[in-house]
């Protein structure tokens, strides 16, 4: 087994009353976007407009080729705030993950995350979402 080819991560903040600006002081970091609910949203490829349905605050780690998502999680926790009652505050009033995106140079890659790492998100109430890309699904997706 080979490790993924390369890796995604994402601290996400989401919630109907969320204020970027609050969740900013509260983490001790600046987001690398954010937005309240009700802002439109303009897709920069299509111009398609969209309003947002709820509030969100996202905090992203460099790209990891290879995989190395337990790099790019110690790497968004050391660039904000380890007190657990603030991060028990914010799961108590928003939903907050950690979504990563890991992408597959072979049908069997494998991807790993030590007990520390499982344990810093689990102490802060951060939910792990992993998205696993298949290079098969990539293939059959472009025009022949």
């Amino acid at each position: 087994m080979s490790r993924a080819e390369w890796s995604t991560a994402v601290l996400r903040v989401f919630g109907d009353d969320l204020d970027p600006d609050e969740v900013s002081t509260l983490l001790g970091s600046s987001p690398s976007s954010s937005a309240r609910k009700g802002d439109r949203l303009v897709n920069a490829a299509t111009g398609r407009v969209r309003i947002l349905k709820t509030g969100r605050w996202s905090l992203s780690a460099v790209d990891n080729r290879p995989e190395n998502i337990e790099a790019q999680i110690f790497t968004i926790l050391g660039g904000v705030t380890d007190d657990l009652a603030v991060w028990r505050s914010l799961g108590e009033r928003y939903r907050v993950d950690l979504f990563c995106g890991v992408f597959m140079e072979s049908g069997n890659d494998n991807l790993r995350l030590s007990p520390q790492a499982l344990l810093a998100l689990g102490q802060r109430g951060i939910e792990l979402e992993l998205d696993i890309y298949d290079p098969a699904d990539e293939a059959a997706a472009q025009p022949h």
